[in-house]
């Protein structure tokens, strides 16, 4: 039996000391400095006129206000007396169905025209329809609506002489509580969908050409293609037109207001509308900022709820 010798252990070296954290040079905090000066004027732009006025109505629904006397607590009392408000519950549900129906007819509208002016054309009519699709947009509102407002107008307006010539009897656009949300949403959308007609113009270019070009060689041809190769890939810019659609188009004011004041009866008056009677008719501004509240949390709502379901419908490149 032989006697292995056990080698001795020699001690590690002591570990080097870790070199100090590099200090920031001079020439880095000016770099710093300078950023935070550029970021200045929009961080306080938006603490000013967005945080501040969202932080003082979620006070002043609390109180109750007219301006004249001083505000007294109520506590949720508004927001009771919101809920049981069947103005409030019936803008509310007209502005639900205009924001699905308008949302909709604008980003199919701005879809299918941008798939048109990205086909094959002369570069000169490409910009000259981008130009006119976008014009509107660059307009006011309550200007629009007020044109509008005579060329639906159901005795002398111009739609139903149109109409006419095809034999169809006039239509009471803004009179009836049949059509007159319909008259709403094509004003609204004839403004809007411009925004969103660009949004995808720039989606449709930076789509490569190559993956058309290899769908095309495996078979896919027109509609097909659309579906299978450009709607997948155009979809995160799909997700920021809905968002800012659905957006602007909760809070929408200026086309009910011009075209029809809310009517008939409460047949296209908005929780805007609401807001604006309650407040600047009433003089009631501790229900108008509940509702103003209220109408927050649900834009927020939706918006989160978009984002969420974008996990599994929009693909990046």
């Amino acid at each position: 039996m032989t006697n292995t010798q056990i080698p001795p252990v020699r001690p590690r070296p002591p570990a080097a000391p870790e070199a100090p954290a590099p200090r920031a040079s001079a020439r880095d905090r000016g770099t710093r400095l300078l950023a935070a000066l550029f970021l200045a004027p929009t961080v306080v732009g938006i603490v000013i006129f967005t945080v501040v006025p969202i932080a003082g109505s979620v006070v002043l629904s609390l109180f109750h206000w007219n301006v004249i006397d001083s505000p007294t607590f109520a506590g949720a009392a508004n927001y009771r007396e919101m809920v049981s408000d069947s103005t409030v519950l019936v803008s509310f549900r007209n502005t639900l169905v205009f924001m699905v129906l308008a949302v909709a007819l604008q980003l199919s509208i701005a879809l299918v025209l941008a798939l048109a002016v990205n086909g094959r054309m002369p570069v000169w009519l490409r910009s000259v329809f981008r130009s006119a699709f976008f014009f509107p947009l660059i307009l006011s509102a309550a200007s629009i609506s007020v044109v509008m407002k005579y060329l639906f107008n159901q005795d002398f307006g111009v739609v139903n002489w149109l109409l006419g010539l095809i034999g169809i009897a006039p239509v009471p656009w803004l009179t009836s509580e049949n059509s007159a949300m319909a008259a709403v949403i094509l004003v609204y959308v004839w403004q809007q969908f411009g925004f969103s007609f660009l949004l995808f113009v720039g989606g449709l270019n930076n789509i490569p050409k190559e993956i058309h070009e290899a769908a095309s060689l495996d078979g896919a041809t027109g509609l097909r293609k659309h579906l299978s190769v450009t709607l997948p890939l155009l979809s995160p810019t799909l997700l920021v037109a809905s968002v800012v659609g659905i957006i602007n188009a909760l809070q929408v004011f200026e086309q009910p207001y011009v075209l029809t004041d809310g009517g008939p009866g409460d047949s296209t008056r908005t929780v805007v509308m609401v807001i604006y009677e309650t407040a600047f008719e009433q003089l009631r501004f501790g229900e108008a900022s509940a509702v103003g509240v209220l109408l927050f949390v649900l834009v927020m709502a939706v918006t989160a709820l978009q984002f969420r379901l974008s996990r599994r419908f929009v693909h990046y490149q």
